[in-house]
């Protein structure tokens, strides 16, 4: 049995090498995927007759065995049938031959069955009934094989099993973000892959109404040509899956960051200088999963019908539309044909009558096939412009009528540099989506700033939304703000023009259009503000407020940027980063106001507001002045009010102290724990305290350092961990004692924690940058790094400055994802130095680069 096992063996790998190797020759996936079950049906048939089994059972190939498909690595799954339980010799040889399976080198999935224990575990498993549903005899009893079939027949349920079948895809659904956009789908398990394919077959098979394209053509569930689109998709993904299978060497179904490359290259995409090669080929696998998503919903509905007749006369919405059953319904088969507005109409509807649950599978498709007379005379039509800006203009319902729109292809069909970057990946490391869901996200993000049902979720933003005046403006800039992505070049500013030849093409006025324009154009600008320059000098105030120029303008940015940032990534927007958008909105209003923002009125707002807080503590009156005649200007400037009120009064008693002092606090944010350090100022400290964060594995968002008069450091941080919410008291305490005794040590610093880079960073590395330059005023200088993200790298950044002896006075800790761009505010007499700056410069490239 040794020998008959190792010559099975080594029978099929060799077979399975010509069939790869014909595969890579002809690309034929079909011939590929028979051709293997042939092989191992051959093997099974061979040990099945060695082991000398009775006449009366048989060996069943169920699953996607049993569909007649085998990859190259997916599971064996086999039913061994008998008729009648097993005796003791049986079980016997029925264990051998499972063994000899497994000896052979295949993965087998196995069960050992009679056929009423088969209707037993069906009746209980809905897996197992799709699995039945599936049965293909390979050897033996052909009669007891036939009589399984019958009777699974007879047991099924078709109402029960499409009912079943459906909530089972929903559930997989939202498993998998209910998206077929994600950046590495599943091209099995994902919205729109092969599954999906796969449950239409199966509730059609169990229905009675054939289990192929081209018989639910026939039936009339679908029209000929989605039979051959559904049979190229298929062919698509399945291509895909044995690639990925061939290529891992394993099985393995999602098409992650790592693997897209090599498989568009082996299906001959080639990297371009916009373009990666990974690119292409998702871009194509999304408008592929996109069509089956479309075609899975009209084929549902149409199945369904049939299993769920509901009796209902049409009630006319218009000449054009009726409402049957709480969905939209053409009026006549060639509606769309005789009126391509309606193509628009059908989603304003949707908009506008909220008891419209959905479209009819008659008018998804007559929409689906009509989407082609949408060319430059339709969107010409000054008819279909006005239609569309209703849409966006409506009171409800904008979200879901653009999601259809985009489904359906109209909405790429209207704007066609919309349906440029419809599945268009972005690697920059913290974008989630693919270009268009992304767009499509951030027009949610502001529509949900109207909504009182979501004004929980950012309060301020729906309060500025409720006074905003034409917000579908708001809308309209969303939807352009990214639409240039991927052709090169500066993209806000090709947007830019897009959004104004729209404008213009939709008769919008001369305000609207500069608004818009404006928007497109600035999208970028608050948030790179906020986060990398110092929002504590007022020339950087002056600017920005110079760029918005009224509050209009201000609010619409800064609405706009908070969705931008939120629709990216659940992992880029934290309470920090929306702190800082409002600090500067709020900054900025008041010199859009009038205000001065020159430092002596800042410092003297900042000083009396602290003192107010102080006296609430019941400080004595003049507590506050032995450590404020310490502090400098820069002080006062770069740190709010409230920070100030909390040190001063942990450290009014305490200017002098011998030993360090660490105080830490929840962050008033209500995310992440703020650190204040006051101690002797030393060399290295910095470098020092974030050594001690580095080893645990604190992340850094924002440093402020300060040297006052007598000599000492007050350094604040502010810093995020996972489990800061739960435990937050306790790592409080053990912050305040660990970095006291550290800094009280004065030991030699350790060396920099050297973390391993993401996979998602070691598929797409960033080429480190370090820029150095002097301010406006020549009086400090501004360091910006950005590199991929990694465990220790700030602390990599500060022993370098300590090595040189760069004084920093402010970091501001910038990640995007997996991305980070740090800025500090630096000075020191090596900076002075052109040699030394240039070494500086590259040490810290090397740092960024380990």
């Amino acid at each position: 049995m040794v020998s008959l096992a190792l010559t099975l063996k080594e029978q099929l790998k060799k077979e399975r090498q010509t069939v790869i190797t014909a595969f890579q020759s002809d690309g034929k996936p079909e011939q590929l995927l028979t051709r293997l079950r042939q092989n191992v049906d051959a093997a099974l048939i061979h040990a099945w007759e060695s082991i000398g089994l009775p006449a009366s059972a048989a060996l069943v190939a169920v699953g996607g065995y049993g569909r007649g498909e085998l990859f190259p690595h997916s599971d064996v799954d086999v039913l061994i049938l008998l008729d009648a339980a097993a005796d003791e010799a049986l079980r016997s040889k029925l264990e051998e031959l499972v063994q000899l399976f497994w000896d052979i080198g295949l993965e087998i999935g196995h069960s050992i069955r009679t056929v009423d224990e088969c209707l037993t575990e069906s009746a209980a498993d809905i897996t197992v009934q799709t699995s039945l549903l599936e049965a293909r005899l390979i050897t033996g009893n052909r009669k007891l094989f036939q009589f399984l079939r019958e009777r699974c027949n007879a047991a099924i349920n078709p109402q029960a099993f499409f009912q079943a079948k459906t909530l089972e895809m929903r559930q997989r659904h939202v498993k998998y973000e209910d998206t077929p956009y994600s950046l590495e789908p599943n091209c099995k398990e994902s919205p729109g892959g092969l599954r999906d394919l796969q449950v239409i077959l199966w509730v059609a098979k169990a229905a009675g109404l054939g289990d192929s394209w081209r018989k639910l053509a026939e039936r009339g569930l679908i029209t000929a040509t989605e039979a051959r689109q559904l049979t190229q998709k298929e062919r698509a993904f399945k291509d895909i899956r044995i690639r990925l299978h061939i290529h891992t060497g394993r099985r393995e179904d999602r098409l992650v960051f790592d693997v897209q490359t090599p498989i568009a290259e082996s299906f001959g995409f080639q990297t371009t200088e916009t373009r990666r090669a990974s690119e292409y080929l998702m871009q194509h696998y999304y408008w592929a999963a996109k069509a089956v998503t479309q075609l899975n919903t009209i084929l549902l509905q149409n199945i369904e019908a049939q299993l769920f007749p509901v009796p209902g006369s049409p009630q006319p919405i218009n000449e054009r539309f009726n409402e049957v059953n709480g969905l939209i319904d053409i009026a006549h088969d060639d509606t769309f044909e005789a009126t391509p507005s309606a193509m628009l109409e059908v989603f304003l509807l949707l908009a506008q009558h909220s008891e419209l649950q959905g479209m009819t599978a008659r008018t998804l498709r007559a929409l689906w096939h009509a989407r082609f007379r949408i060319d430059s005379r339709f969107r010409r039509d000054p008819a279909n412009r006005a239609l569309f800006l209703q849409i966006i203009q409506a009171p409800k319902g904008i979200t879901h009528a653009l999601r259809g729109m985009n489904q359906t292809s109209i909405l790429g069909r209207y704007l066609p540099n919309f349906r440029r970057i419809i599945g268009q990946m972005q690697h920059d490391l913290f974008h989630v989506y693919t270009v268009d869901q992304h767009i499509l996200m951030v027009v949610r993000n502001v529509r949900r700033f109207t909504m009182s049902e979501h004004a929980h979720e950012y309060p301020f933003c729906s309060q500025l939304m409720a006074n905003f005046s034409k917000p579908w403006l708001l809308y309209i800039a969303a939807l352009f703000h990214d639409i240039a992505k991927g052709r090169g070049g500066d993209h806000s500013h090709l947007g830019m023009a897009d959004a104004r030849k729209f404008c213009r093409d939709h008769e919008m006025s001369k305000e609207e259009t500069e608004l818009v324009v404006f928007l497109v154009e600035h999208h970028l600008s608050m948030s790179q503000v906020a986060q990398k320059q110092d929002l504590s000098d007022p020339d950087v105030i002056r600017a920005f407020a110079n760029v918005v120029r009224d509050e209009r303008h201000l609010t619409a940015l800064y609405l706009l940027t908070v969705a931008d940032i939120r629709g990216t990534s659940p992992k880029v927007w934290n309470a920090w980063k929306g702190k800082l958008l409002e600090d500067l909105y709020r900054i900025t209003l008041r010199v859009l106001g009038g205000e001065d923002p020159s430092t002596d009125h800042e410092l003297k707002n900042r000083q009396d507001a602290a003192l107010k807080t102080l006296r609430l503590y019941g400080l004595p009156e003049n507590a506050h002045q032995l450590l404020w005649q310490q502090l400098d200007v820069a002080y006062f400037l770069r740190h709010e009010a409230a920070d100030i009120a909390w040190q001063t009064r942990s450290l009014y008693n305490k200017t002098d102290s011998p030993s360090p002092v660490v105080k830490c606090r929840l962050a008033p944010i209500g995310e992440g724990v703020q650190v204040a350090v006051y101690v002797k100022d030393q060399p290295d400290l910095f470098a020092r305290i974030c050594s001690y964060f580095d080893r645990k594995n604190f992340s850094i968002l924002d440093a402020k350092i300060h040297t006052t008069r007598n000599g000492y450091a007050l350094d604040t941080f502010l810093v995020i961990e996972p489990a800061f919410a739960n435990s937050y008291r306790d790592i409080i305490s053990l912050v305040e004692h660990e970095l006291t005794r550290l800094l009280e040590s004065q030991g030699e610093l350790p060396p920099p924690t050297v973390g391993r880079l993401s996979r998602l960073s070691r598929t797409f590395p960033i080429t480190p940058t370090v820029d150095l330059r002097p301010d406006e005023r020549g009086q400090y200088y501004l360091l910006s790094v950005s590199a991929n993200d990694r465990t220790g790298l700030l602390y990599s950044i500060a022993n370098v400055l300590a090595k040189y002896r760069v004084n920093l006075h402010t970091a501001k800790i910038m990640t995007l994802g997996e991305r980070v761009e740090d800025v500090f505010l630096v000075d020191g007499p090596t900076l002075n130095n052109a040699r030394s700056q240039i070494q500086l410069e590259t040490d810290l490239l090397d740092a960024l680069r380990i």
